[in-house]
């Protein structure tokens, strides 16, 4: 069993989504779509409203300068965003864990499953790997799928 297979688009996403923002519902959900996540509900305007906080909560996430500042943030998320996790093959993708209700919105959803895979991929891979570029001149945050 997986425990994410949407690991990298949904930390692409987010990170897309922090770098350039989504001005509308639709574009929020383009975007979503985009990356072949899948969707049980249509954004609307108070999932862009959610998704804006979520994304204030994961600038502390990008900013973070040590490894248990980023280790508290973590938790946070973790603390606000997911709930206990359950076994799913809803989309035919395979077996592999949600951390989200199963009636959970698309801003739920959204909240729920980057915060989950950030931190399997942060305690996986290293926590520095999600950060703001280090140039003068870039504001950019990223993840380092390398």
């Amino acid at each position: 069993m997986r425990v994410n297979p949407y690991t990298e688009p949904l930390l692409q996403n987010v990170t897309d989504l922090f770098n350039r923002p989504a001005s509308t519902p639709a574009e929020l959900q383009d975007r979503w779509t985009a990356r072949a996540m899948p969707t049980d509900h249509d954004a609307g305007a108070e999932d862009l409203r959610h998704v804006r906080e979520f994304l204030r909560q994961w600038k502390k996430l990008v900013e973070a300068r040590t490894e248990e500042d980023r280790v508290s943030v973590l938790n946070e998320l973790l603390d606000r965003y997911t709930t206990s996790p359950s076994i799913t093959n809803h989309d035919g993708s395979g077996w592999h864990l949600h951390y989200r209700a199963p009636d959970a919105g698309f801003a739920a959803t959204l909240a729920g499953a980057t915060s989950a895979a950030a931190a399997q991929y942060l305690t996986d891979r290293g926590l520095h790997r999600i950060r703001r570029c280090a140039r003068a001149d870039c504001a950019n945050a990223f993840v380092d799928f390398t």
